[in-house]
């Protein structure tokens, strides 16, 4: 969710050059070529799905705040879509399967320092910005919701508000404290010692029964660590990172089977009720199981390169905005739905595009203005070895 193919293109190119494998493994490194970009702007392009679907949940799937800028529930405003909007928040368990793929190819082969380096260059800009961004915004005396206290935003810098207890500044950083996590696990298991097939399959197996134990004793440390919930979507994306480079591994295929089987199961029973007319919306197991297996079977086709054709730029733009714009949509959303259509009295259609379409501007200022020219200082002064 948080990583731009460029980075793991750039990683993967180190890899085949620098790194010696195995014999057996050999074959399974490839140099790379045309069509690896070609899947790199897929997986582009399958992250801005993921984000607007994330966006039609935030804005039209559900009730909560969004109740007050609409003027009523989302149910109202858009009375045959919002079942379909319901199902967008299955966009963050796609992101998770994009994570573990391009993680797993951008920590192959790179030292621990490059590696740090990498992930908060690319989290921390966009993120600060975003997190001041909102805050001024929600403290100006026009706009009803409530902002967080000083304390609590000037913790919110640091993405631990989450197990700190703190209160979230922006409502999507709890996907983000699951990515650190996973970051953390990935680096200590693997690029610290150095990424091989061997260590990468002993690495999602072990995770996976022990994300397993954690569920069964239900223990608060190990569930904050090994994240049961959410691990079968990382270890699935990095499963299918081992397709990637070998199509034939037996055991990747074996990971990516596991992983899916666990992670229908989570998605079910964390999404699914029994129909009640008091609910939003009543989703379907049916309909929540096959919209995980689209995260998977995307990604895999990107994995296998059968999405090699499409190769257009413009999904290179969309990864770039993916980020920024996944982290203020929501809730400078609700203030640009207020203003759209309850202030210029757009129709619902019209102001949900509109949001869309605004908050895309958005992403595109910070990409440019933020990303573009703090990422690469901060990668430099991160990476840069000190005596």
């Amino acid at each position: 969710m948080i990583d731009t193919p460029e980075e793991a293109r750039g990683t993967l190119n180190g890899t085949v050059v620098r790194t010696v494998l195995p014999p057996a493994e050999t074959p399974t490194a490839p140099k790379p070529s045309a069509p690896r970009e070609n899947r790199l702007r897929a997986l582009d392009g399958l992250r801005l799905v993921a984000a607007l679907m994330v966006a039609g949940y935030h804005y039209g799937g559900r009730d909560g705040e969004v109740v007050q800028a609409w003027g009523t529930s989302p149910r109202h405003q858009f009375p045959t879509l919002h079942h379909l909007f319901a199902y967008g928040c299955l966009g963050v368990q796609v992101f998770f399967v994009i994570s573990g793929f391009v993680i797993c190819m951008s920590g192959w082969g790179r030292p621990l320092r490059s590696f740090f380096a990498s992930r908060a260059s690319r989290l921390l800009p966009a993120y600060w910005a975003a997190i001041i961004i909102v805050t001024a915004v929600f403290a100006l005396p026009v706009v009803a919701y409530k902002t967080v206290s000083p304390s609590d935003a000037l913790v919110n810098l640091t993405m631990l508000q989450q197990p700190l207890g703190v209160d979230r500044v922006l409502g999507v950083c709890w996907t983000l404290w699951a990515e650190v996590r996973f970051y953390a696990l990935f680096a200590l298991c693997i690029v610290l010692p150095g990424a091989n097939r061997q260590r990468v399959i002993l690495f999602c197996a072990g995770w996976t029964l022990a994300a397993a134990i954690a569920q069964g004793v239900n223990e608060p440390l190990l569930n904050m660590v090994l994240m049961p919930e959410y691990a079968p979507y990382f270890i699935g994306g990095v499963g299918l990172y081992l397709v990637h480079r070998d199509r034939r591994d037996a055991y990747a295929w074996g990971i990516v089977g596991v992983s899916w089987l666990i992670g229908q199961h989570y998605a079910v029973q964390r999404l699914w009720h029994a129909p009640n007319p008091e609910f939003f919306s009543n989703r379907s197991s049916y309909a929540i199981i096959l919209v995980v297996t689209f995260g998977y079977v995307a990604v895999a086709a990107i994995a296998l390169g059968w999405l090699r054709w499409a190769n257009w730029r413009w999904l290179t733009v969309a990864g770039a905005l993916t980020y920024p714009f996944y982290l203020v949509h929501e809730h400078l959303g609700w203030v640009a739905i207020k203003a759209y259509h309850r202030t210029l009295h757009l129709p619902s259609y019209a102001t949900f595009l509109a949001t869309i379409a605004t908050m895309l501007l958005l992403a595109w200022l910070l990409n440019r203005f933020v990303e573009n020219r703090l990422t690469p200082k901060l990668r430099t002064a991160l990476a840069k070895p000190r005596p």
